[in-house]
């Protein structure tokens, strides 16, 4: 789910602006060769108990160790991970990988939360196939990835994955819907053992034909009948529903597992025109525990900048929405 970055960019500062700004959000000492952080997991005095995560991708090329640590330093308690930035086939990914990804994790204070952008950059698999053996592999595929999951110590697989879940021509909506179901609960029991859960991500029409709005979404989660397959709630799709998002949030958080936050203009959460006080308000009424997770789809303001201001914008607008 990619778009083409726009043409502004961000106001310039001065040398002295921008070494205070970076100060302040990120405070990093070495010690021992790990990044320990002034206190930076822990949020402001008065500030509401949630949980931030930010996505690994957001950083394109980094390695991911300096992923983490940049991330633990700037306040976030979590990394979603995009598997293709490891390798595209997730059964390629070695038990020797995935034990140095968890410990470099550990290392720098951050959890693994999930894993998202499920089958980018995969061939063979797709939700919706009127093809019965696509629908088994893309099945064993989900658990595959249930299992990288849970070697990471992560627990949710976000399902957006727009061209991979698009109604292929002449699969009608109730079609589509039926082999979803299929290969959803084909891949249930081996996620349950696993405890991993998927969180069905509704997008915006303009990137997918299938699974547009929340409702759709909990439609097939209710068909699927299992607590392991719930619900994802992201700021930029909800935009293009025609109830408001707090009242969107509110409806479905009996099936809401995981959050992500940022701004219809497809940058992070604070850096366009959403206002995030009323939909934080809507997360703390309805007692929300799960992650709230920065997904940013223009990162021409580069991985530092978009990870600061965004936890910045979000711990704000956060006591804010306790008053």
């Amino acid at each position: 789910m990619r778009n083409t970055p726009p043409n502004k960019s961000e106001r310039p500062q001065s040398r002295r602006t921008f070494l205070r700004h970076a100060a302040a959000s990120c405070a990093v000492v070495a010690v021992s060769g790990r990044v320990a952080t002034a206190g930076a997991n822990a949020p402001p005095a008065g500030q509401p108990d949630f949980q931030y995560a930010i996505c690994n991708e957001t950083f394109a090329d980094w390695p991911q160790a300096k992923i983490f640590q940049f991330a633990a330093a700037c306040g976030y308690r979590g990394i979603e991970l995009a598997p293709f930035t490891i390798e595209p086939d997730v059964r390629k990914i070695s038990a020797a990988t995935r034990a140095q990804l968890r410990q470099q994790a550990d290392q720098a204070g951050v959890e693994l939360v999930g894993l998202h952008w499920l089958l980018a950059k995969t061939e063979g698999f797709h939700l919706t196939s009127p093809d019965a053996e696509v629908r088994r592999a893309t099945a064993a595929y989900l658990v595959e990835l249930g299992r990288f999951c849970h070697d990471l110590g992560g627990k949710v697989l976000v399902f957006g994955s727009p061209k991979q879940r698009n109604l292929l021509p002449g699969v009608s909506r109730q079609q589509g819907i039926q082999h979803a179901v299929e290969v959803l609960r084909t891949a249930m029991p081996a996620l349950a053992e696993l405890n991993v859960t998927v969180a069905l991500e509704p997008l915006s029409p303009r990137i997918t034909n299938f699974l547009t709005t929340a409702a759709e979404a909990v439609e097939v989660a209710e068909r699927v009948d299992s607590p392991q397959c719930r619900l994802l709630l992201d700021c930029l799709a909800m935009s293009t529903e025609s109830e408001p998002i707090p009242d969107l949030i509110r409806k479905h958080s009996p099936r809401l597992v995981h959050f992500h936050a940022n701004d219809p203009n497809n940058q992070g959460p604070g850096m366009g025109d959403l206002d995030f006080v009323p939909i934080l308000r809507a997360l703390k009424e309805t007692q929300y525990r799960g992650w709230i997770s920065v997904e940013v789809f223009d990162t021409a303001r580069g991985g530092e900048t978009i990870a600061r201001r965004s936890i910045e914008y979000l711990r704000r607008v956060a006591i804010q929405a306790k008053g």
